[in-house]
This record gives structure tokens, sequence and C-alpha cells, in this order.
């Protein structure tokens, strides 16, 4: 078992960067874990490799452990797009969704419906709000397949309510976006029957890593329609034919897996593992709530959940229109990293966030108390 302050002990990102819901930076081990592997194939000493076609097992084994689903009912994917568009090609009927989910989920939706014709999404009206399960109750119709939602809303930070989903929706399948929560957020993965993510967030393992998860009922009623020569249950592939998909998760593959990207995501995993999800999210809790008290010493307008049960890393600032630009440019000028997006600003500090970032941010929101009050 590592402790909290042993696992933020390995990373070292400048001060000011507060922009983990847009890429994290990797740690040490990540790091170590690729550059390993890299030195192997660079070598490539004669059985050697074998270690390169061990990472698969290894990444399905990590994500296992995070998730609470089995190792066998875990792909390897290069992204969470890539993920959610295996999902959304092999789903038949109506799926609910919002529009303001992030585009990897509309657009997926969108394209499997255009080409297809099996897939219908039915877009849920939330009224400007969060994805609630009593919204999403009440727009449910006997055509609904699925439902899928955000761990966490990219735009506003909101947390849903997975138990409470699950309860409303019955046995249809729901499918959780979890890549702006997974590895901070303790969820309870289990009561999804689709998770899909990639590492290169919260997990800080950089592009080209991700996962997709399904429960054994989900895999069963889920098409695999871009299924490749890798995806099959034949341990001698004949070359010479087509044969069908594998059973299970491991259909949804297109080609052989970059085992490097699966060495990063396994090694970030493992190190998350041994401190434990649950305080990994109790110490970013901390750093959150010192980013909203920052926001409200200044008088700088937070739009995001204040309550701790309906956060994950996000916060949100919303100032007035003629202020934003303002705002932008104190934090840019006091070299705090943000995004910054449709008249919002948000921010995303991780555990390693440190003391010199939060001056940082301070001297920026005094910059702009200043400025505004001229």
């Amino acid at each position: 078992m590592t402790t909290i302050d042993d696992f933020v002990a390995g990373f070292g990102e400048e001060p000011g960067y507060l922009n983990f819901a847009s890429i994290g930076p990797l740690g040490r081990a990540v790091i170590e874990e690729e550059q390993a592997q890299l030195e192997l194939l660079r070598r490539s000493r004669f059985g050697s490799l074998g270690s390169l076609d061990r990472q698969d097992e290894r990444v399905r084994a990590a994500v296992a452990a995070v998730t609470g689903f089995t190792a066998e009912q875990v792909c390897f994917q290069p992204n969470t797009s890539s993920g959610l568009m295996h999902v959304m090609f092999g789903l038949t009927g109506g799926v609910l969704l919002s529009p303001a989910e992030f585009p990897s989920v509309t657009f997926a939706a969108a394209r499997a419906a255009d080409s297809l014709g099996v897939l219908n999404p039915v877009w849920l009206d939330t009224a400007g709000g969060p994805v609630t399960p009593g919204i999403i109750r009440d727009q449910l119709t006997k055509n609904t397949a699925a439902v899928a939602v955000s761990l966490v809303d990219f735009r506003t930070g909101y947390l849903a309510d997975l138990e409470g989903i699950r309860q409303v929706i019955g046995d249809r399948l729901l499918i959780v976006d979890a890549i702006q929560g997974f590895g901070v957020v303790d969820a309870p993965y289990r009561v999804a029957d689709v998770v899909v993510s990639g590492g290169q967030k919260w997990v800080r393992a950089g592009w080209g890593t991700g996962f997709l998860a399904l429960s054994d009922r989900a895999a069963e009623s889920l098409t695999p329609v871009f299924s490749g020569f890798n995806a099959t249950d034949q341990d001698d592939l004949p070359l010479d034919a087509v044969v069908p998909p594998a059973r299970g998760v491991a259909a949804f593959s297109i080609s052989n897996p970059d085992p490097i990207a699966q060495a990063r995501l396994a090694a970030a995993l493992e190190d998350i593992a041994r401190v434990g999800v649950a305080a990994i999210g109790e110490r970013l809790a901390e750093k959150v709530s010192r980013v909203i008290e920052l926001a409200d010493e200044y008088a700088v307008p937070v739009s995001s959940s204040r309550a701790e049960h309906e956060r994950a890393g996000i916060v949100v600032l919303s100032p007035a229109i003629d202020q934003l630009t303002v705002l932008s440019a104190s934090l840019h000028n006091h070299g705090v990293s943000v995004t910054t997006r449709q008249n919002t600003v948000r921010l995303s500090p991780h555990v390693s966030t440190d003391e010199e970032s939060f001056d940082m941010l301070r001297a920026a929101f005094t910059s702009y108390a200043s400025a505004i009050t001229v």
C-alpha cells in the first residue's frame, strides 16, 4: 500500500498547471515504464520482446483492479472515442443521451445512426441543467435500449449519480464515458454495462491509452461491427480464411494494440491501485475546495457545483462576458494553465497541485480583481 504523499511525490509538473481535465502531465512511473519498454524494442535482444506480448494481459488486469470488472471483460482501446464508436455502432435500438455530452459520445451515436440505421439517438432535454436520474426517468420510453452519460460533465464538472441512474433505467444498458473522472472518482462502475475511458487526463498515462469494459450482458447484446484479425478466438489464425469474431469484449478490437502504450496505462493504474482511488479523490477534493475558496475571496463567480457529491476535479468560473478576457489574460500572464471555452474558464487541479500553484492563482485573481475595479 502506497501513501497519498508517496503517490504525489511521483509527479513533477511545473507550478501553475491547472488543466488536468484537458491533459495530465506524465508521472515518473509512466515515463520510466515507457523508457524501459522502448529500450527493449531498441535492442531487440533474442527472447526479450516477450515482455511486449505480455502487456495486454497486464493492462487488462490493471483496469480490472480499478473498475471492478474482470480482466476478461476489458479490452484495450487507443482512446475513448474508439471505444465509444465500437459501442454505438454495435447497438440496436434507441439510446438516450444529452446533446451537451462531449462530442465523442454524440458523434459516435450520430455516425452509427446515419451509417447503419439500427441505432436511434434520442436527445435528452435537460433544460440546460445536469443529467440526473429524474430527468432520465421522465424521458424513458419502451423503445429506449440504452442510456449514455458522462461520469463527469466536461463543461460543468457535474458528477453523475450512476447508482441513481441505474435504478431508474432498469435493465436497459448503461453506457458511461468515464474519462473526466477515471482515476480520481471512486465510482460504482459495476452498475454500468459499458465503461469507456482514455488514460491521458486524470490517469496521466499519455495519449494512445484507453479501455472498453463490458458487462456480460452488454457483450452479448452489442454487435462487434469493427472486429479485426486480432479479435478472434483462434490461437493460430488461419491465413486463408476469415474466421468469426471472438466471444465477449475481445471482439471489439481492430488490430494489434501498441504494447508500449499498454505498458504506460498499466503502470499508471498500478500506482493508482496501490494508493487507492478513494484516497486520491479525498486529496483532490481538498485542492478543489481551495480553488473555490480563492475564487470566492476575489468574487470570481463559480458556476460549477460546490457540493462534494456533485463534483470531481473541475471548477468552472463564469465571469461577466465583458470581464472574461480580463480574467483569461490575468491567468495567462501569471502562468496559470486553464481551459477557456464558451464564456467560461475551467480550472482542474490534481493531487500534485502545489502551494506555488495556488500562489500563482491568487496572484492572477488579484490582478483580475484590480483590473475590473479600476
